[in-house]
């Protein structure tokens, strides 16, 4: 039997209708996420507000940054050099806020060897076979997906890391009195819980289509793709997110492990070697 034609949704069959009550319940979402969270007192100090007015703010940012990349995106397509400094924007701020959710020191600014590092190489890739060609409508979506996975993994491996370190200190140091050097009595401990930073992207791929539906399939569905086509290419965002994860968990593991990213450096030892 051959195949059905695949037509685009008309605009009534969108995912979600943009209307007033849409605004509506996002605001009752966002006011029911910020008063769970103060409620239940979920933060690192066990405070009320700290933790609820950056759910608020999240949630207002976001808004706000999404309008504007809405309104910019057609523009900033157009010119090379636009396309350029948008991404790099992209990159900056992820690495501002991977490196300030790890330390509030001065090497906060290390994070961006993790997340370049996972990111570069499969963009490049990409670029160089032809598989995403050099425009900004399929560039900036899949380097914006692979930036935020990097971002992700960096902040969960680093804080997980220097968390294990400062609460087993004594370990590090045991360690080194035993003829380990610094860094390998560090990795010893910040390893098993730097690796726990690969859980979400590894229970995401091994429940694909069971549990969730991810965005990259339900937004080519939308758009008219087969559904076939449309679990191709979940299939490459997922992958491509475990490659870049798995780099970015390795290289801020090394950093945390070489000293070269700490919050407090008596805890495990000097700055650096």
């Amino acid at each position: 039997m051959p195949a059905l034609p695949v037509r685009p949704l008309a605009a009534d069959q969108v995912l979600l209708p943009v209307n007033f009550t849409l605004g509506a319940v996002l605001a009752v979402l966002l006011a029911v996420a910020v008063t769970v969270v103060a409620f239940a007192r979920l933060s690192e100090d066990g405070s009320r507000g700290s933790r609820s007015r950056a759910v608020a703010v999240a949630g207002l940012r976001a808004a706000v940054q999404l309008v504007a990349v809405a309104l910019l995106i057609g523009w900033v397509v157009r010119s090379g050099w636009l396309l350029l400094a948008f991404l790099t924007l992209m990159y900056a701020v992820a690495v501002r806020t991977a490196g300030r959710r790890i330390t509030d020191n001065a090497t906060w600014w290390w994070a961006a060897l993790p997340i370049g590092a996972g990111v570069a190489p499969v963009v490049a890739a990409l670029l160089l076979t032809g598989l995403v060609p050099p425009d900004g409508i399929a560039l900036v979506p899949v380097t914006g997906i692979l930036i935020g996975g990097a971002l992700t993994a960096t902040v969960l491996g680093g804080r997980r890391a220097l968390d294990e370190l400062a609460t087993r200190h004594g370990e590090v140091e045991a360690g080194m009195a035993i003829g380990l050097l610094d860094r390998e009595a560090r990795l010893e401990i910040a390893r098993p819980a730097a690796s726990d930073a690969l859980l979400p992207g590894l229970d995401q791929t091994r429940t694909v289509g069971l549990v969730t539906l991810p965005g990259a399939f339900v937004g080519m569905l939308l758009g008219g793709a087969s559904p076939m086509l449309a679990g191709i290419v979940q299939l490459f965002v997922l992958v491509a997110l475990l490659a870049v994860q798995a780099v970015a968990v390795a290289v801020v593991l090394e950093l945390v492990a070489r000293g070269r990213l700490y919050r407090s450096r008596t805890l495990y030892g000097a700055e650096g070697e």
